[in-house]
């Protein structure tokens, strides 16, 4: 629901845009604004369309999304953040990594950035918590296998 939500705003938000600078055209650097504006948001709807088309997928070892590229090994996050304050997706949750990746943005899904890795946004926030109860339920135990070692 939220994934058709976000689509549906984002796609009238922009066809709005663009209906109203062509049916009562503004000054000539506000059409130029606004038509770039209205092109730029259906633009970023389309994006938010295609990337919650895919999943996100927890291994063993790794969290993936479904066209297989690898978005942490588990032994690379050093913490989950999804307190009320912390800096998160809605519904989400935030990872902070150990090496720094490469930077990632699928609009809806996750969003990567240095040492941190952001999931949620249009992704249900029940598979979400489950999802980083899971990954916070795997350091915990490595953890204290590290410390009986």
């Amino acid at each position: 629901m939220r994934r058709i939500f976000g689509c549906g705003v984002m796609y009238v938000l922009g066809t709005m845009l663009l209906y109203v600078t062509i049916v009562e055209p503004p000054a000539f650097v506000w059409l130029i604004f606004m038509l770039l504006l209205g092109c730029g948001v259906l633009v970023l709807a389309e994006k938010l369309r295609r990337a919650t088309q895919d999943e996100l997928i927890l291994y063993a070892d790794r969290l993936m999304d479904s066209n297989g590229e690898v978005l942490a090994m588990l032994d690379d996050i050093q913490s989950v953040d999804r307190g009320a304050f912390a800096f998160k997706p809605s519904n989400g949750f935030t990872l902070k990594l150990k090496s720094k990746q490469p930077r990632s943005w699928a609009p809806g899904l996750f969003w990567r950035f240095g040492h941190f890795l952001g999931v949620g946004g249009a992704v249900s926030a029940g598979q979400a918590k489950f999802m980083a109860e899971q990954i916070a339920l795997s350091l915990a135990q490595r953890a204290a296998e590290n410390r009986t070692d």
